[in-house]
């Protein structure tokens, strides 16, 4: 279906394109790719979809609570329209990581755009109900919420008609969260599982103005025009048909309205407001036309405005801090007959408004407020300047509904506290696993099945040839090929035996070391070559918590080792998939935001299946969050094996150390703008930390892991970091180790820091009991 419609589709977007050029300069992110900006690092991401403007606004305040409650999760927002990305822009800065357009509702677009974001839930406002993302968000283990859900009374039979369609979409959502219990109805009647529906209320009802406040120089200019009354028309939309016979142009209705009142209304300001940026030019030539004194907001520093006079709003994201400087409000798209418009932002600000008879996107609110006598409805552009005429005129009246309207809009807040515990809920339940695409399910899924084969019988060979050694052997490893922070946790565990008064040792295979000595032991707090050792052997010698043997037959070195340095336990570096060594406990890292790799390699890079936990004896999840369990990923695991325990660790930065000079150096100081590099098995761990330090990283470059720096590319980083304005080069531990000689001198003057972590274990104690 969606190949025969495709032509049409590609006709339509040029059409916009045409139209405005801007369209198509989002079209790669519409088209599923996303920029290299968007990188999600965080300890988790929550993707929000706000088709527009309106959908925007009201999610400022839930995602300041939501911000407020766990700050290392990172969210994104996508929008449809230029309108709504720009306010997205402007409003949510701060609050989100990245703004986008959304991708067209493509399955592999839609697949494409989840794998890069990999969300644990995926939030939609309002009425947007598109079958390839809600199915993909779910197949993708993410959870999915839809928030603010309307049905409006225009549309609500359409739905119904339709429920043999929208019941296999609405069926997706793990929950549905509506603005009223109309709402809640329609959607049930449109064929949502009723047990998923709920009436949370509306969430536009939390508004809270721009902090901000109104514009400086807006200010100035208000001020020193000393307007006697204020009358802004908000959001004005044009007839629905072209020249249709019942409709009204609102720009003309106002500007008609606006001729009358200015006879009695010498000293009348008229604030302007279309509700599209498209509208601008057109209402500036209708009040040029109708020969009334007018100024542009964008040409307002070099223009004067005789009053009575008209200030036309050309801006957005402007209006709502000045709802507060009005004496009325007309709200548009309700002569018109579009639906309506949100009048709680003027409510808000105790403001009388008119609306006209259109108000079906939003009925429940407008009963509410003609039920509280908190708005004047008018039934044709005919009314609007007596009503406006007297509001003006008797200012105690349009105070007193004013404030039955302030009254009505503060009673009913409180939403986005609702809806945040619904969004953690859900947000602990997300399992993030994005779909391949069809070509790599083709192609790969075989070779995936031939590798499981071939590491099944290595390690039933490895477990007729184990043998044990006299201290007993604990293995950290993992499912995936790298990345999961082995070597953090085998230093921490390490460290922490070692203040235990134990003897420990670490036997690791030295990966990508030179020498071809078949063994190498170093005491504890001895030194030896990188090309002796490799670099994750060397921040085993640096930490100088154990003694270390590296060989690829990690038995014999443990022999070594017991004969000569006598350890009381053995902690095994990657050891999970290594059978030839016998252990007490098999300890798995499992990183929380990408549990199971994509799947076994080369369709993703896990080295076995997940069942092979069964034969695990401890969990740690990385990249996680302490205060808050991952219930879904938990839930999974303990599927698996039932009885594990599941521990949660985050690595935590302690402080620079200057690479030149050795020297350790307080987070906080010297810089903060810089440029980053690693080579790493998740470069988005080190992404994440600098991400928490708050730093200004003006440029990222990630290798491969375990890379070894030459120096033409230190001579690149340092150029490339000069052109940008940082004030240093800042790497990882395990990288430093991997620079040449000449790192220092190449990067000069730039100074070259490395990253000293450490790592937080909930339950920390309960682990070391177990490992004891």
């Amino acid at each position: 279906m969606q190949i025969a419609v495709s032509p049409a589709v590609a006709l339509y977007l040029l059409y916009r394109g045409l139209r405005d050029a801007r369209y198509f300069k989002g079209m790669t992110e519409r088209l599923g790719f996303l920029p290299d900006s968007i990188q999600p690092t965080g300890t988790g991401t929550i993707w929000f979809h706000a088709v527009s403007v309106g959908e925007v606004l009201s999610l400022g305040e839930l995602l300041r609570r939501l911000h407020a409650d766990r700050p290392r999760v990172q969210f994104y927002v996508t929008t449809a329209t230029l309108a709504g990305r720009a306010m997205a822009e402007q409003k949510l800065a701060g609050l989100v990581h990245g703004v986008a357009y959304a991708p067209f509702d493509y399955r592999s677009i839609v697949r494409r755009f989840l794998w890069r974001l990999r969300p644990s839930l995926v939030v939609v406002m309002e009425t947007e109900i598109w079958p390839n993302l809600y199915r993909e968000t779910k197949r993708s283990g993410a959870s999915l919420l839809v928030l603010n859900g309307r049905i409006s009374d225009r549309a609500g039979p359409t739905y119904s008609l339709l429920r043999w369609f929208f019941l296999h979409v609405l069926c997706w959502p793990d929950a549905i969260l509506t603005q009223s219990a109309e709402d809640e109805g329609r959607y049930v009647a449109a064929g949502a599982p009723p047990a998923k529906v709920f009436d949370a209320g509306n969430l536009k009802y939390d508004f809270v103005p721009p902090k901000a406040g109104i514009a400086a120089d807006l200010v100035a200019f208000l001020n020193d025009l000393a307007p006697a009354k204020i009358w802004i028309a908000a959001s004005t939309m044009p007839a629905v048909a072209s020249g249709a016979a019942l409709d009204v142009d609102e720009d003309d209705a106002v500007i008609h309205a606006f001729r009358d009142l200015a006879i009695a209304h010498p000293k009348l300001l008229l604030i302007l407001v279309p509700r599209k940026p498209e509208r601008f030019a057109v209402a500036a030539e209708k009040l040029a036309h109708a020969q009334i004194p007018f100024v542009r907001r964008s040409g307002l520093a070099h223009s004067f405005l005789p009053l009575p006079g008209v200030l036309l709003l050309d801006s957005m994201g402007e209006l709502a801090a000045l709802f507060q400087r009005a004496d009325v409000v007309f709200m548009g798209g309700t002569l018109a007959d579009r639906g309506g418009h949100n009048i709680l932002e003027p409510a808000y600000f105790g403001k009388p408004i008119i609306v006209g008879p259109h108000m079906e996107n939003f009925t429940a609110i407008a009963q509410q407020f003609r039920n509280a006598d908190a708005t004047l409805r008018i039934a044709s552009a005919d009314e609007l300047a007596p009503r406006i005429q007297r509001l003006l005129a008797d200012p105690v009246t349009a105070e007193q509904i004013g404030e039955r309207a302030r009254t009505l809009a503060q009673s009913k807040r409180g939403v986005a506290e609702k809806m945040a515990v619904q969004v953690w809920r859900a947000f602990d339940e997300g399992v993030p696993q994005p779909m391949h695409t069809l070509m790599a399910r083709i192609f790969l899924r075989p070779l995936s099945w031939i590798w499981r084969i071939g590491s099944r019988v290595k390690m039933e060979r490895g477990i007729r040839q184990r043998r044990s050694l006299q201290a007993p052997v604990i293995s950290i490893g993992g499912l995936s090929m790298g990345g999961a922070g082995k070597t953090p946790l085998v230093t921490h565990l390490a460290s922490r035996f070692h203040e235990m008064g134990r003897n420990p040792a670490i036997l690791t295979r030295g990966f990508k070391r030179k020498s071809a000595q078949p063994i190498v032991l170093v005491k504890r707090g001895m030194a030896a070559t990188l090309d002796l050792t490799g670099d994750e052997a060397q921040l085993f010698i640096r930490s100088g918590h154990a003694h270390i043997g590296i060989a690829r037959d990690r038995f014999k070195a443990g022999t070594k080792i017991e004969k000569r340095m006598s350890p009381d336990v053995f902690l095994l570096d990657d050891g999970f998939q290594h059978q030839k060594l016998a252990r007490k406990h098999d300890v798995v890292l499992i990183d929380a935001l990408d549990p199971f790799a994509g799947g076994v390699f080369p369709l993703g890079r896990s080295r076995e299946p997940a069942v092979a936990l069964r034969r695990a004896t401890a969990i740690v999840l990385t990249r996680s969050d302490l205060d808050h369990p991952n219930l879904g990923l938990e839930r999974k695991l303990r599927e698996i094996n039932p009885s594990i325990p599941i521990f949660r660790s985050r690595v935590v930065p302690l402080e620079w150390v200057n690479l030149a000079s050795g020297q350790a150096i307080a987070l906080d100081k010297l810089f903060r703008k810089c440029s980053a590099f690693c080579g790493l098995g998740n470069p988005r761990s080190f992404w994440a930390t600098l991400d928490e330090l708050k730093l200004d990283v003006k440029y990222k470059w990630d290798f491969g892991d375990h890379h070894s720096y030459r120096p033409a590319e230190l001579t690149r980083f340092a150029q490339q970091a000069k052109a940008a304005g940082a004030q240093a080069i800042v790497t990882t531990e395990k990288d430093a180790v991997n620079l040449p000689e000449q790192a220092v001198s190449i990067v000069d003057p730039l100074p070259l820091f490395w990253l000293r972590i450490g790592l937080q274990i909930d339950r920390e104690e309960e682990l070391l009991r177990l490992l004891s």
